[in-house]
């Protein structure tokens, strides 16, 4: 009898401390995961308690507020669909999404001394109050960027290569976070998936716009390369493959190749420098890691070093086989040569202001990575000046100022090459980076380049 009751003690005691573990492994460990979860019913009971802060875009013009009548509190977004993706939404049985998730604890007053004086707000029956969201994007800007995509599949980044401050993140196409009650079906079966950030989450070949990936690898590892002249006679031939160019180009140097966009310069330079200094490269800028922008972003992919034959190196090389990039990525690759090199974190948050108006953060521009040195950005500008000048790039060209960029035309298993530009300006004191996709509309010299340069344009209208 004694020895049941005491192995009846120790399978309690054993049960009693695999609780405790696992108690404390959900309070520990997942515990601030399942707190931030958007589906958390937490944030669900607040919303009903507190009055929701307000996120504004740069110049304080409201892309998210609160409505409260008839003793109902609804979420009102005055952008629609201009901003959807980007700002999110929050909805009791949807859950949340983009900055409005990103930023709940800030927004609903969860945070610092708000947490504290909502608590007293609430024993003493007074109006419990949320902090308040200043982002760096123009709402100006971003509704220009919508404009010019015109409902076509695709994704605009407009950003400051000298901060990292995000000025426009446009996803087409969009929807309108005012109607999500009604249209939530209809989101989640359209084909066209507008409920994606293809800014941040788009995976698209990038073309051509790699080429400055691929030349930024080849001087790193042969300075003298940008010297060196290539014969293009229109085609490569890589262990029996052709690899076909746009044109018979001749007698081509760097600055020349990437202004004509030279195939077979590149797939060249990418087969001198190997797989192992070419991955070397696409790590330096960033696009094997998830860009720390402040909202879900995709980390692009590649073919590993190891398994890249001379073909996938080739291929590679010019933004095609296994290569997938998001428009961010590429954004802050040309922000890179724009920058010397450096490329600063990205942001789209200026600052963040408790419910009585005193800021709690305030972003800096910070260094995120170096991805190559002043001399090859250098080299690379001269080349993506010229494209802009007299190259593949012209129709991004903006009167009384230079612009530098690079076009792509990405061939895809789904139709139509996705049309591509990347750049900046001013060329000689950059402070503007953009990066323009356009999902299976043709040339990216045709199509993406003039809506780089629009947009361009009025940004330093605008002041920037």
């Amino acid at each position: 009898m004694k020895q049941n009751i005491l192995k009846l003690g120790y399978l309690l005691l054993g049960l009693l401390l695999a609780l405790v573990i696992y108690l404390s492994y959900m309070q520990l460990y997942r515990g601030p995961a399942l707190a931030d979860n958007p589906y958390n019913r937490r944030y669900q009971e607040y919303e009903a308690q507190v009055r929701r802060g307000t996120i504004y875009d740069t110049k304080g013009v409201p892309l998210a507020k609160s409505d409260y009548s008839q003793g109902k509190n609804r979420r009102v977004y005055p952008a629609g669909q201009n901003t959807a993706q980007m700002i999110g939404y929050i909805h009791e049985r949807y859950g949340r999404a983009g900055l409005e998730s990103a930023y709940d604890r800030n927004l609903l007053g969860m945070e610092g001394a708000d947490s504290f004086r909502n608590l007293l707000n609430r024993f003493l029956g007074r109006e419990q109050l949320g902090g308040d969201v200043t982002l760096t994007v123009d709402a100006a800007l971003q509704k220009l960027a919508m404009d010019l995509l015109g409902g076509r599949r695709g994704a605009v980044v407009l950003l400051d290569p000298r901060t990292g401050a995000v000025r426009v993140m446009a996803s087409s196409p969009s929807y309108d976070p005012n109607r999500l009650e009604d249209i939530w079906p209809q989101l989640l079966q359209d084909p066209q998936a507008p409920l994606i950030n293809r800014a941040t989450q788009g995976a698209y070949p990038p073309g051509s716009t790699f080429k400055i990936i691929t030349a930024a690898a080849a001087l790193a590892t042969d300075l003298s390369l940008a010297e060196k002249s290539f014969d293009c006679p229109g085609y490569l031939v890589v262990n029996g493959f052709k690899l076909d160019d746009t044109a018979a180009h001749g007698e081509v140097d760097l600055t020349r190749a990437i202004a004509v966009s030279c195939n077979t310069t590149f797939a060249q330079l990418g087969l001198i420098t190997g797989a192992e200094g070419f991955q070397r490269a696409v790590k330096a800028f960033g696009l094997l890691q998830e860009p720390p922008v402040g909202i879900p972003a995709r980390a692009g992919t590649m073919a590993a070093a190891g398994a890249m034959t001379p073909t996938e190196l080739a291929s590679s090389a010019i933004g095609q086989g296994e290569v997938l990039v998001s428009p961010l990525q590429m954004a802050l690759a040309a922000a890179a040569i724009a920058n010397k090199g450096v490329i600063m974190q990205p942001y789209l948050v200026d600052a963040v202001k408790d419910s009585l108006g005193t800021t709690v953060k305030q972003q800096a521009a910070r260094t995120w990575l170096t991805a190559t040195t002043p001399e090859i950005a250098e080299k690379i500008k001269a080349g993506m000046t010229s494209a802009v000048k007299n190259g593949t790039a012209q129709a991004a060209a903006v009167s009384g100022m230079q612009v530098a960029g690079k076009t792509g035309s990405a061939q895809n298993p789904q139709g139509q090459t996705h049309a591509w530009f990347i750049g900046f300006a001013p060329s000689d004191r950059p402070r503007l980076a953009v990066a323009v996709v356009l999902e299976n509309a043709g040339s990216g010299g045709a199509v993406a380049a003039p809506v780089a340069g629009s947009l361009l344009a009025a940004a330093v209208a605008a002041g920037y």
